[in-house]
């Protein structure tokens, strides 16, 4: 979802804010072949529900980029502050292999990163 959700925030200008956005989406892209790879791994299939979570992408991603630098900045930190929350009860509840265990605290890391980054830029902005 969050790779959908930077996809739709990008505008056409140049600017730090759309690097930034690139940055993190293509971060996401990692992340989401980082878990395709461990569910095929585990015998999961797709679900065929899978098209919502890029619907709620789309919607939150284009709909904060009408309202705004601001707004993207907030949807960017509240998203990534839930994986954060999913990827710790992750860590906590599931009693994962060495090698399973250090991609999911590295993508949290990553998440934790781009929340930094998001707050750096409202700050910015004042």
């Amino acid at each position: 979802m969050a790779m959908t959700l930077y996809k739709f925030q990008l505008t056409k200008e140049r600017s730090d804010m759309n690097r930034q956005l690139i940055a993190a989406m293509c971060n996401e892209m990692g992340h989401y072949q980082d878990f395709q790879v461990k569910l095929y791994e585990f015998g999961f299939k797709p679900r065929k529900m899978r098209w919502a979570f890029w619907l709620v992408g789309f919607v939150f991603g284009f709909g904060s980029r009408l309202l705004g630098k601001r707004a993207i900045l907030k949807t960017g930190i509240w998203v990534e502050s839930k994986a954060v929350h999913h990827y710790a009860e992750l860590l906590e509840t599931i009693d994962w292999d060495d090698v399973t265990r250090k991609v999911i605290e590295k993508d949290a890391a990553d998440e934790d990163g781009h929340i930094a980054r998001w707050k750096a830029l409202l700050k910015q902005m004042g």
